[in-house]
């Protein structure tokens, strides 16, 4: 089943959120920072927020996306100790230089086993858990996939560690979440599986009890032939990538997937359900007609938040949804913010740093003095608000 099987209010129009209190995360004129979708969002054991994201240097003399990403740049993190107000530029850690396209190229020559190092307690706090691609998240045939993992909340990080491919031509791992943990401490990452010629990545399912190994557990939807309906390109359409899983407190696994016909904006958002602990998983319901990736915060007083970008004129920026069902249906569509310049913005992270209080991070561009029609600087902002 791929379509909804009870009637879904769509005579609601978006609404604007009452309080949003909106601040700047990191900026700088020389550089294009974005994608903190699949870098990360934490709260850590001191109160902390930890904000992921990459960084790419930039003139600004060719405001062109696709140039931009193709630039080597680095991923990182940064933190808050106020629950986002402000952030520590000195806290800055790198992470991951993008420039690596193969293990040789890795810190040391080669993937670390972690055999050296404590198990990782993914039920604590304080780990937190980034990953990749290389030579690239976005790749087929051959790309491996990388995580790095944090036991003291984010200020230092093990050595890269390279997935097995488990007889897949090809992986990648978009990031984690800190609402992937099953109550026996596995924790579930949402991953890409690449092949020469299929369509498009197949969403599928790893799992690790302590770090010590990450094992294929099941995919998340099926398996796409190749049509020529989905034929690619620069603006390529794609039935699904992105996975985010998220475990809700009775047990059962929520994964949002992207499926998109253009990334300037002709994007969606899909949940798929398990009740398995994430062995195998069923279409559930589509979020809304716009906006993606998504992510998913559990919240604590039962409801689900899906959080997303937005690209459409005139009302660019980032919306949410939240479901009082477990993600069987959605809520009216609430507008955080519709100030953002061009389509090159978006891919938010959120969690909950305060019962009813929501941080989300995501990059923005504004129509800035100066900036031209293109936009201005791509800087990461924050958002706090009660959904």
């Amino acid at each position: 089943m791929t379509s909804t099987q009870q009637l879904v209010s769509t005579g609601w129009p978006p609404v604007t959120a009452d309080e949003a209190e909106h601040h700047i995360v990191y900026r700088r004129d020389d550089e294009f920072a974005a994608w903190p979708f699949y870098c990360g969002l934490w709260v850590t054991g001191d109160g902390s927020v930890v904000a992921g994201f990459k960084r790419v240097p930039t003139d600004y003399g060719d405001i062109d996306h696709y140039n931009l990403v193709a630039k080597p740049g680095e991923m990182v993190v940064i933190r808050s100790r106020d629950g986002g107000r402000t952030w520590d530029d000195d806290s800055v850690v790198p992470v991951h230089d993008m420039s690596i396209t193969s293990e040789g190229e890795l810190p040391g020559g080669a993937s670390d086993d972690w055999a050296s190092l404590p198990p990782l307690d993914f039920t604590s706090r304080d780990t937190l858990v980034m990953g990749g691609g290389i030579p690239r998240l976005m790749t087929s045939d051959g790309a491996r996939a990388w995580v790095r993992a944090s036991s003291d909340g984010g200020r230092t990080w093990r050595p890269h560690r390279l997935l097995p491919n488990w007889d897949f031509p090809g992986i990648s791992m978009p990031g984690s979440s800190m609402y992937s943990v099953r109550d026996d401490g596995v924790m579930l990452f949402g991953v890409h599986a690449w092949a020469p010629g299929g369509q498009n990545p197949l969403p599928v399912v790893y799992a690790s009890e302590d770090g010590s190994d990450f094992r294929y557990l099941g995919d998340i939807v099926p398996e796409s032939p190749r049509s020529p309906y989905w034929p690619g390109g620069r603006f390529a359409s794609a039935k699904h990538i992105y996975p985010r899983i998220v475990v809700l407190p009775d047990g059962r696994a929520l994964a949002s997937v992207r499926y998109e016909r253009d990334p300037r904006g002709l994007f969606w958002i899909e949940i798929h359900e398990s009740l398995d602990g994430g062995r195998t998983w069923h279409w559930l319901s589509r979020v809304n007609d716009w906006g993606a990736p998504g992510d998913l915060v559990p919240l604590q007083d039962g409801r689900v938040l899906c959080i997303y970008g937005y690209r459409l004129a005139p009302r660019r920026g980032i919306r949410y949804r939240v479901s009082e069902d477990q993600g069987r249906t959605w809520g009216r569509e609430v507008i955080l913010r519709d100030d953002g310049a061009t389509w090159d913005l978006g891919y938010p992270r959120a969690v909950e740093v305060e019962p009813g209080v929501v941080l989300t991070h995501y990059w923005m561009n504004l129509a800035e003095p100066g900036a031209g029609p293109e936009g201005g600087v791509r800087h990461i902002a924050c958002t706090r608000f009660r959904p």
